[in-house]
């Protein structure tokens, strides 16, 4: 692994990939704890999947943005680690599945030669930063978020306030009041505004999907922009340090919400920013990097179709702002597709484009900054990739996660019923294709990855036992969720629940129904003036499972019997907490806060050294059997049980000591005397600890 040290330049990266191949070693040799191995890996975007012996690589790529050179990148990396297919995310990210883990740091220095990192795309951690896929193009935009985007990314990368939280983190931008970044169900969601000249964005706080959704709260209706960023690392700390650790369930930041109300939250944050160093981070947009199209003259084509052609301009273009210029919309059946075509048409955006392409949260391609006498040319091309079938962001380009084909989680499969739902829509309402007012969405789980409980009809991958006791696939039918724009969603109704081999007869009746009655209303507005009842009871018959025939207990996409096989959940895993490994962490964090001091990094520092002390008071009290669950509890249960029983003595309590992280702006001085602290309290823990084990031993 030391070849890396020639090979990168940035030696920050550098470090982080030995470090992972140096942890991977000792994991090999059973050196360090599962779980701890888990969690690092997990930050470093290698995931466990579903096949044994294999990892899934999640490719963190910021506002779905991938330039050329760097779309062959990956493609290469593909080929030579994995089975040459790429898979986009909702979250605008790119996975590759059936690595070998010991090959993972490899494949990641190989990533960094184009600036791309698998840093934090999975994890308890701030993962990819989401954006609208438009940015910079959108007639309606106030500004473009990208750069914005691009600077929340960027700060909050390696940031040690967001390494080891009780659960991931969501943010996104949205561009216009369409409000196509989803803002609602982020735990961060920010929506661009202009007033009285200053750019700034309406904020959303405390938003998610998963088996409990919840609608964010409106935090800011306007905020200057130079305070977007301060912002978050206070929405940060206050996660990091109240957020439940012990119920991944409840970890998540909408339950912290849920729980102390949204203004006993935002009062946090406000005390919190004595804390933070940078109170105004001005983004500079006028000196982000945007693509810029190449002056090309374009080839002399003969199209043979021009009714096809028509038609996917009809449903495939969207108009930029730029005069003369179009964004071409690739819709990509289930989010996957492979090197040998990604290559091939990062040529062609290269050669004949801005050299970029986006990857949207519905899971396909958007080609910007296209010159419309290029239009003809690039149907053309488009065509011999394949990637030129219609229907883009309509309701025949069906939303879905991998399911069970790849992840743990997976209950029943969510790719196999898309296939069929698309191709029922295909061939039986050719009216939908042209249709972006319906949207589909599909998850194999409660968790929601495909987003299936904010769409208008959603299916989510559930099981059911007949009273044989025999298991088959089955399907939530949800209904009547959407996006209203501004930061206003609806959640969907949990309708019917049916076997799987029934959700294309589900589709069929609620569409037929729609067409016989919706009367020129949009199926959100139907749904919402029909009812849940209404629509359980077309459907109620489709649930009896005393009439099931041997196909129903073979699920979509496959030939073999179902069996319901669930594993444990990685990507936001709680980690067990070893007291040795908890002392190492103590020392290895007073370590970065030390260097971080030496760089005058002094939040950084500061940060460092508040971990440390969480993690070695943590130790003491595993040590005793005492449960633990968010930092503040850690904080204040030590004092009760070690500082007030006079066990350990410190100057003062705990909680005055390492709250002085909130009464101190970070400097240089301050940073000194806390890690000093942080080092004295690791001293007086350990003592107590080996002082412990002797009396046990004798």
């Amino acid at each position: 692994m030391q070849s890396f040290r020639t090979e990168i330049e940035n030696p920050v990266v550098e470090q982080d990939i030995i470090e992972l191949a140096k942890k991977i070693e000792l994991f090999k040799k059973g050196k360090v704890d599962e779980e701890k191995f888990r969690s690092l890996r997990l930050a470093r975007g290698v995931y466990g999947q579903r096949q044994p012996g294999v990892q899934m690589i999640r490719i963190k790529l910021p506002f779905g943005k991938v330039l050329s050179n760097q779309l062959h990148r990956i493609a290469d990396v593909s080929d030579e680690y994995s089975r040459g297919r790429l898979h986009i995310t909702t979250r605008q990210d790119i996975q590759i599945h059936y690595v070998d883990l010991e090959r993972t740091p490899e494949l990641w220095a190989e990533l960094e030669r184009d600036d791309v990192t698998l840093r934090e795309a999975c994890g308890n951690t701030v993962r990819n930063v989401t954006a609208s896929e438009t940015a910079g193009i959108d007639i309606n935009e106030p500004f473009d978020v990208s750069p914005y985007a691009d600077a929340v990314f960027r700060f909050f990368l390696r940031n040690p306030i967001c390494q080891e939280m009780g659960r991931k983190f969501k943010v996104s931008f949205s561009a216009t009041d369409d409000d196509t970044g989803l803002s609602y169900i982020h735990d961060l969601g920010f929506i661009a505004k202009i007033e009285n000249g200053i750019r700034g964005f309406k904020v959303l706080l405390g938003g998610g999907l998963g088996s409990q959704p919840r609608h964010a709260d409106v935090m800011y209706d306007f905020l200057a922009s130079d305070k977007i960023i301060p912002l978050m690392e206070g929405v940060l700390r206050i996660f990091d340090r109240h957020g439940e650790r012990k119920s991944r369930a409840k970890a998540r930041m909408k339950f912290l919400i849920k729980d102390i109300g949204l203004e006993a939250f935002r009062k946090l944050v406000q005390e919190e920013q004595n804390a933070i160093e940078f109170k105004s981070v001005p983004i500079e947009f006028n000196e982000f990097t945007v693509s810029k199209p190449v002056k090309v003259k374009a080839p002399k084509i003969e199209l043979k179709d021009t009714a096809a052609y028509d038609l996917w301009k009809s449903t495939n273009l969207i108009p930029q702002k730029q005069e003369g210029y179009f964004a071409i919309g690739i819709k990509v059946l289930l989010g996957d597709f492979y090197t040998d075509k990604a290559r091939l048409l990062a040529d062609l955006v290269q050669n004949y484009a801005a050299g970029e392409i986006r990857l949207t949260l519905r899971q396909n391609i958007l080609i910007p900054f296209v010159r419309e006498d290029l239009l003809p040319f690039f149907y053309q091309e488009l065509q011999k990739l394949g990637f030129a079938e219609i229907g883009y962001n309509k309701a025949l380009d069906i939303t879905a996660c991998p399911g069970t084909d790849t992840c743990n989680l997976g209950i029943s499969s969510s790719t196999g019923i898309a296939k069929e739902l698309e191709r029922v829509i295909k061939a039986e309402y050719p009216q939908y294709i042209d249709n972006k007012d319906l949207v589909i969405k599909i998850s194999g789980c409660m968790n929601a990855c495909g987003q299936h409980n904010m769409a208008n009809i959603g299916f989510q991958g559930m099981s059911i036992r007949t009273p044989e006791k025999l298991v088959a696939p089955a399907l939530q039918v949800l209904l009547g969720g959407g996006n209203k724009g501004n930061g206003q969603g609806v959640f969907a109704d949990k309708v019917v629940k049916i076997p799987s081999k029934r959700g294309p007869e589900a589709l069929r009746r609620i569409l037929n129904n729609f067409e016989k009655n919706g009367k020129g209303i949009s199926f959100f507005e139907y749904y919402a003036q029909q009812g849940e009842k209404y629509f359980y009871q077309l459907l109620t018959d489709l649930s009896d499972i005393t009439n099931l025939t041997q196909d129903d207990f073979i699920d979509w996409g496959t030939n073999e019997k179902y069996i319901k096989a669930i594993g444990i959940g990685e990507c936001a895993g709680v980690v067990i907490d070893l007291i040795a490994t908890l002392f190492l962490e103590s020392e290895e964090k007073i370590d970065l806060a030390k260097n971080a001091l030496n760089h005058k990094v002094y939040s950084n520092a500061v940060y460092f050294a508040y971990s440390s002390m969480v993690n070695s008071a943590k130790a003491l009290l595993l040590s005793e059997n005492i449960k633990t669950n968010t930092q503040s509890s850690i904080i204040s249960q030590f004092d009760e049980d070690f500082v007030q029983t006079n066990k350990i003595k410190l100057e003062t309590s705990f909680s005055e000591l390492i709250y002085q992280i909130r009464e101190y702006a970070p400097s240089a001085s301050f940073s000194e005397a806390y890690i000093h602290n942080a080092v004295s309290f690791l001293n007086v823990v350990r003592a107590y600890r080996e002082q412990q084990q002797k009396l046990v031993k004798l």
